[in-house]
């Protein structure tokens, strides 16, 4: 069963949220951003071609020219291997553990994995950045040594960065997980 919604982010750019059930304990969520747009992409490199060019008919050197098509594959094959992200994903396996999917403009993904063991909680944090309250998704690492503290933050959506609205939907499927495998006892308990 595969629900999708449409939401803004932080910066106002329209974002969707898919969330995907695979069972009761197993849901994948997934917020996909604006794909690259072939207009803003054209725009920059006639600019810098542009450019370019109006610096070869002043100095008649033609490595300008060569110098400024090299540097905007480059970069463009930069900016879509290691910038652009088009969708974060999480994979949440109450049994198992959570994965942290991010994949890239150029068709690269990274992912991460989370064991549940390692896991505190899921919560909403709050930052304020450039006088604008921003609300982020995180995960709670449990410290091994401090059953009651937090060894580490993983914050989570980074680059398509959803507004609260989104943030509180995937947070309650979370949540639902979560209290599932709270309520479930474990099975490698002694009785």
């Amino acid at each position: 069963m595969a629900e999708q919604r449409r939401f803004l982010s932080a910066r106002g750019v329209p974002i969707a949220l898919r969330r995907r059930q695979h069972s009761a304990s197993c849901r994948e969520l997934a917020v996909r951003g604006p794909r690259l747009q072939l207009r803003s992409l054209s725009a920059v490199t006639s600019a810098v071609w542009l450019a370019a060019y109006g610096l070869f008919a002043l100095s008649e050197n033609s490595m300008v020219l060569s110098a400024a098509i090299f540097i905007t594959l480059i970069g463009l094959i930069i900016y879509l291997h290691f910038v652009k992200i088009d969708q974060e994903s999480l994979l949440v396996i109450g049994s198992l553990g959570i994965q942290v999917t991010s994949s890239y403009a150029s068709g690269k993904e990274s992912t991460t994995f989370i064991e549940m063991a390692q896991v505190k909680d899921v919560v909403i944090n709050e930052a304020i950045h450039m006088q604008k309250v921003i609300y982020y998704l995180c995960i709670l690492l449990q410290d091994p040594e401090d059953p009651q503290g937090v060894s580490e933050v993983v914050p989570l959506f980074q680059s398509s960065k959803p507004r609260l609205d989104c943030l509180i939907e995937v947070y309650k499927s979370c949540q639902e997980i979560l209290e599932q495998r709270k309520t479930v006892p474990q099975s490698n308990e002694i009785k």
